[in-house]
């Protein structure tokens, strides 16, 4: 039930609530992220070399970028400028290509340090 409610702590969302996570709530967050990549590595790696054949497996990415777009429209408050880029096809391809390779990385046996590094330096 915590994490569910740590969703609502990202300001992008709809239903977004100004409440700062501790340390170990995000600590916990990039854990299960972590995991999740090490699940979802195959499909990840099927999206990115889709991405890098585009003629021969456009189908795949396309899907992707398809759903992604969705989820944001759905779940995301369309009105912001950062939301506007996620949606803006030119600037949406690199985000989403540098978030799956970062996502790649995670799977490592270093992976939670990798992807720990990356945030705070974002």
């Amino acid at each position: 039930m915590t994490i569910w409610k740590l969703r609502n702590n990202n300001p992008l969302r709809k239903s977004y609530i100004t409440n700062n996570i501790t340390l170990s709530e995000f600590d916990a967050l990039i854990r299960i992220t972590v995991e999740m990549s090490k699940y979802l590595y195959p499909y990840i790696r099927e999206i990115m070399k889709s991405k890098e054949n585009v003629e021969e497996n456009s189908v795949v990415w396309n899907d992707f970028n398809k759903r992604f777009i969705e989820l944001i429209k759905e779940r995301f408050n369309i009105d912001s400028i950062r939301v506007k880029k996620l949606l803006n096809q030119a600037e949406n391809d690199e985000i989403i290509v540098k978030s799956l390779l970062i996502l790649s990385f995670c799977i490592s046996n270093q992976g939670y340090q990798k992807l720990k590094n990356f945030l705070y330096d974002f």
